[in-house]
């Protein structure tokens, strides 16, 4: 079943994780400059920040190779996909779980942030398994 167009996909992966470690490093250059603190907190979070910058490429490699076509995107980018959901669902349920009662709002506002991720997420995977994909992405 094709719910995207291939091209969307890869353009919305490429850019997104791209724009993802754009950010990452700008954040983590800021937090360097901020003093010795700053590079205590980034070494004592290094193995953490080292495997999220791993994952956003993996993303990124995913929709660069739906965007030449190749066959292996279709498993990294669905990879990278699976992975997304589960740690953005086990980040939520630790703020959520982190937070004193009441957190009515506070699951309202990770309701909001995890459902759209969710579904362009499933979306994804559904249009990888499609017969589009598995007629272009072949080489």
């Amino acid at each position: 079943m094709d719910v995207l167009p291939l091209s969307v996909v890869g353009w919305l992966y490429a850019a997104g994780c791209g724009i993802a470690i754009v950010l990452g490093t700008w954040v983590t250059i800021g937090v360097y400059r901020i003093g010795e603190a700053g590079r205590r907190a980034l070494a004592a979070r290094l193995l953490d920040d080292m495997l999220l910058y791993s994952i956003w490429l993996v993303g990124m490699a995913g929709g660069v190779g739906v965007l030449v076509g190749k066959a292996w995107s279709r498993w990294v980018l669905e990879l990278f996909c699976w992975v997304l959901i589960m740690l953005a669902s086990m980040s939520a349920y630790g703020r959520w779980r982190a937070k004193p009662p009441p957190r009515g709002l506070l699951l309202l506002s990770l309701t909001l942030f995890l459902a759209p991720l969710i579904i362009v997420c499933v979306a994804t995977i559904l249009t990888l398994r499609g017969e589009t994909a598995l007629r272009v992405l072949v080489g």
